[in-house]
């Protein structure tokens, strides 16, 4: 057997996943399927043998994925199969999203679904003739069994070329229409706005929250579009502003009371299976909790809502212990919902007896009534295991048990602490700690915004950290940005994935809000560097917009599906890389002047116009980006370094609009500012006057200098 099959160490066999570096791939590297990374190599391989390639893209935090791991590709008879008749190639779709994409519109154009596992057949060049996602090891309720599905799809290909090329053909065509949905419309404007806002609160469940029916995802894009919208109620006409707070409002509610949130831990699953939000996928994603930090931390800057801080604050702590390198900086990327296939959600959930073997009975009393714990749980393979979920109140609670609230309240938190503590000592489910370019930079975003909204200082501190590091590691002049800074698994040889338009775009709103926090210009340097980068790397000069990946460099051969270019619209679920490029751009000639940054924003968000609404909830980032340019960028500047300055912050901070940034500056950084800051700042009246102050700045200029929170709150409204 060669080396690029496999070798032997210690006695037992590794395939070529052995050298691969991310935690998905090695931890198949001792299956009997000849497993190759995505690339040159295996392309070369396919065609020399004239072979299909089998194609399976997962993720290490996938159940399903392990299921089929185990069920069939660890299984000697079905790698016989794959070995003899296939060229077998594993992708992990958190380290090469680009190739995950285009195989999820081939399998989603041919079977009508995607997901994870997702399973596709491939002509040696690389393009898909056939795919799903999970098959079951058998032939079972009308569905073929992995081992005929292999048999059919080699046979097709050894038999019936024609056949199989044709439909390859269709396929690849289908990637290139799902990819381009470009919709052009001239001059979008706040009508726009309204329709997305009108969709989003057209699929609002009154009854539980969220958006549509199960399964429920979190949709937090769509949920900052009616934050914005609620704190516009004059611009939105009657009505809307009011419909927008109930939405947003009772979705984070029931979200941070069901059992899709970590009611011992923080922090938040990654979807919920039913539509009351109990039952979730147990997964835990940096992208979903950075996302969903910033929802309840806007929450509590609108509405000065005390839970929704209760629940940003316990988020935090969770990403703090679980999902951060706390001695170098930088965030994980995921937590697995499983230690093991048998487990199934067994880490978070529990049986009454196991709850009251922790805690007191007076504990017990209180926990199982307010956290439903009950005989009949909530797991439907074990029904005495329970989700945490809130049903009740805690007053409810404290009067069923005859004791005050305050009681209550202590024999609670003692509970949650006692059932962590137990909870800890279980074998727990792999952390990622992959550091991913994009993920960090949402994370360090939510981190500086509740940082300061929430007046943490080593929040903050370690948002700081994080982005220095991501910036020193991952950032070549020549190569621009890498996809990932670091691996979390030791052994194989590191990848050099390039970065994706959302590693730029993300990481570009990172360093521009550390501008905002710090005053310090290399963070405003590093954004606008980054921005650069990437229009020169990912910017269509001819039909605008952003595509997601660099443009191929002179005689470079893209593999497989690569060839197509998609240009990201819909928000899948991290916001989407057009949108997100074309905020970056507003807020930089917002403070840079550069008309052609707001031409190129306006030429990308024209790109879509004409189709975007069709996306409604799935178009949420489009909305904000949107919003941003109609309402024009406002700077609330706080110039000081007092606690007046400090509280004057406290104030600008307060309310939620998408266009809004607060700029802290102290006096001696007024030398240094960007360009449009630079020609009003400096030569404001009152400047050479003692103490703190705060100018609102607009579109139009500034307004004149002020020191009293009530002159702050009175400009403010006049801007906003």
């Amino acid at each position: 057997m060669s080396d690029e099959q496999g070798k032997e160490q210690g006695g037992e066999h590794l395939n070529a996943l052995a050298k691969a570096s991310s935690a998905y791939l090695r931890s198949a590297m001792h299956q009997p399927v000849q497993w190759q990374e995505w690339g040159e190599a295996a392309f070369a391989k396919a065609k020399s043998e004239d072979k299909p390639i089998l194609l399976d893209i997962g993720a290490v935090w996938c159940h399903w994925c392990h299921v089929m791991d185990r069920e069939s590709y660890e299984s000697a008879e079905t790698a016989q199969i794959i070995n003899d008749q296939f060229i077998a190639v594993k992708v992990d779709r958190d380290e090469r999203p680009d190739v995950d994409t285009r195989y999820q519109a081939a399998v989603s154009a041919i079977s009508g679904q995607g997901g994870w596992p997702l399973t596709a057949f491939l002509t040696p060049d690389g393009r898909p003739f056939f795919g799903g996602t999970y098959f079951p090891p058998m032939d079972q309720h009308g569905r073929p069994g992995f081992p005929r599905v292999l048999l059919t799809m080699a046979e097709a290909f050894q038999k019936r070329r024609d056949e199989v090329n044709e439909s390859a053909g269709s396929v690849m065509a289908a990637i290139e229409h799902n990819e381009s949905f470009m919709g052009r419309a001239g001059n979008p404007g706040p009508e726009l706005v309204a329709k997305l806002v009108d969709s989003v609160l057209k699929q609002f469940d009154a009854r539980s929250g969220g958006f549509g029916s199960q399964p429920k995802f979190p949709h937090s894009a769509a949920i900052d579009l009616l934050l914005d919208a609620a704190s516009r109620v004059s611009v939105n006409g009657a009505g809307v502003g009011e419909a927008a707070k109930n939405a947003a409002g009772v979705t984070l509610a029931k979200m941070s009371k069901g059992g899709i949130y970590d009611h011992l831990a923080g922090g938040f699953h990654r979807y919920s299976v039913d539509d009351r939000w109990v039952v979730p996928h147990f997964e835990k994603m940096a992208y979903d909790n950075s996302e969903l930090l910033k929802n309840y931390v806007h929450a509590f800057q609108t509405f000065v809502e005390p839970e929704a801080a209760r629940v940003a604050r316990e988020t935090i702590r969770w990403m703090d212990e679980w999902l951060s390198d706390r001695e170098r900086g930088g965030f994980y990327a995921s937590q697995d919902a499983d230690f093991s296939l048998e487990d199934d959600g067994d880490y978070f959930t529990w049986t009454p007896d196991e709850a009251a073997a922790v805690l007191t009975p007076e504990e017990m009393a209180v926990a199982s009534a307010y956290y439903d714990i009950g005989e009949i749980g909530d797991m439907h393979h074990n029904p005495a295991k329970n989700v945490l979920h809130v049903r009740g109140t805690l007053e409810g609670v404290a009067k069923a048990n005859k004791i005050t609230l305050d009681e209550a309240k202590g024999r609670l938190e003692s509970a949650k602490a006692k059932l962590y503590e137990a909870r800890k000592k279980r074998p727990t489910p792999y952390v990622d700690r992959t550091i991913y370019v994009g993920w960090n930079g949402m994370c360090i975003s939510a981190y500086l915004e509740a940082g300061r909204v929430l007046d943490l200082p080593e929040v903050r501190a370690f948002a700081l950290k994080s982005l220095d590091r991501v910036l020193a590691e991952a950032r070549e002049s020549k190569t621009g940005l890498a996809h990932v800074v670091a691996y979390g698994e030791q052994g194989g040889v590191e990848a050099q994935v390039s970065g994706v338009l959302d590693d730029y775009v993300f990481l570009g709103h990172a360093a521009l809000d550390a501008w905002e926090m710090t005053g310090e210009m290399k963070y405003y340097i590093a954004a606008e560097s980054i921005m650069e980068s990437a229009l020169e790397r990912f910017y269509d000069a001819t039909g605008c917009g952003f595509f997601d990946t660099e443009k191929a460099a002179k005689d470079e051969v893209r593999l497989g599906a690569l060839v197509t270019r998609r240009k990201p619209l819909q928000d899948s679920p991290t916001p989407a890389g057009n949108p997100v490029g074309a905020a970056l751009l507003l807020r930089l000639e917002a403070l840079n002047g550069r008309e052609d940054y707001a031409v190129k924003a306006l030429e990308t968000l024209e790109t879509f116009a004409g189709v975007v609404e069709h996306f409604g909830l799935y178009a949420a980032s489009y909305g904000l980006a949107l919003q941003r340019m109609v309402q024009r960028a406002v700077q609330v500047c706080v110039i000081g370094d007092d606690a007046s300055a400090r509280r004057l912050e406290a104030v600008a901070l307060a309310r939620y609009a998408v266009n809004k940034s607060v700029i802290r500056l102290r006096r001696d950084q007024l030398g240094a500012l960007p360009r449009a800051l630079a020609e009003t700042l400096p030569h404001l009246p009152g400047l050479k006057e003692e103490g703190s102050f705060a100018v609102v700045c607009s579109g139009k200029g500034c307004l004149p200098p002020v020191s009293t929170v009530d002159e702050l709150i009175e400009a403010m409204n006049q801007s906003l």
